[in-house]
């Protein structure tokens, strides 16, 4: 029987070595990005609120995975993604509609440009577009993305009011048993929820069930962005936090010490 069952060890043991230096690989990709020239300094000093590092290790992200990145706005993350997929991967970057509206235009044409300034960095990314409805959200082909990333955006679709079809595009996306990563401002679950996210944070339970409603399994869910001592009671909301600072000088001190919001960082997968 121990005859029999060495080979079978063996095997196992080489397949545990090959799956730690895939992630070793992966993991050594991540900093490489992290550490590259073309992300500016603003952006670097983000790393300690937003840990891209350990986010992304949370989601899988692997160099040779097809991602969908959803609204990236001015490209935080893409500065991150983009060298992370391009040689054996895909990037797209589902952005804002910019017949939306003239702050969606400016964000469109400023992420354009960002791209188009670093085609060694950003030259394969490509941009898609998710819309209102009752516009065709085709934000990758089909049933191609291993993974779909969408960071603090769920309670902007609340507050337009299509967050169902949202999530309907991004499930339409990913491969069977593709993942999911979402993170989002975490509300306070002794205050009810606003159906429009106005204060621009959302409840646990509330992404929770919805996400799951349009054919997601959550599978594991992380601390790694949670700030405790944000207590999500402002006058102007989670935007009079860092890096808004909505209030102006108002307070600022205290908010500087708060920090960037407390958020849920959730791993689905599709069904």
């Amino acid at each position: 029987m121990i005859v029999r069952l060495a080979p079978l060890l063996v095997a196992a043991a080489g397949l545990l070595a090959s799956g730690c230096a895939t992630q070793r690989a992966g993991d050594a990709a991540i900093d490489q990005a992290l550490a590259a020239s073309h992300r500016s300094a603003e952006n670097r000093a983000r790393d300690a609120s937003r840990h891209p590092r350990q986010t992304l290790q949370f989601f899988g992200v692997r160099p040779d995975m097809t991602v969908v990145e959803v609204w990236p706005g001015g490209g935080w993350y893409t500065e991150i993604l983009a060298p992370l997929l391009k040689d054996r991967g895909r990037l797209y970057a589902a952005s804002l509609d910019p017949a939306g509206s003239e702050y969606a235009r400016k964000t469109v044409d400023d992420f354009r440009a960002k791209l188009a300034a670093r085609p060694d960095v950003y030259g394969k990314v490509v941009v898609t577009t998710l819309a209102a409805p009752p516009a065709s959200n085709q934000i990758a082909p089909p049933g191609s993305a291993d993974l779909v990333l969408t960071s603090r955006n769920l309670h902007n679709w609340m507050m337009f009011g299509w967050q169902r079809e949202a999530f309907e595009a991004m499930h339409a996306a990913l491969k069977p048993g593709g993942v999911l990563g979402v993170v989002e401002h975490r509300g306070d679950p002794k205050r009810p929820q606003d159906p429009k996210a106005a204060s621009g944070y959302v409840h646990e339970q509330y992404a929770i069930d919805l996400i799951e409603s349009v054919g997601f399994k959550l599978v594991a869910r992380s601390e790694i962005n949670a700030n405790a001592r944000d207590t999500k009671d402002y006058e102007k909301g989670v935007w009079a936090l860092p890096p808004t600072f909505a209030g102006g000088a108002v307070n600022h001190e205290r908010f500087a010490a708060i920090g960037e919001s407390d958020r849920f960082t959730f791993k689905f997968v599709k069904q």
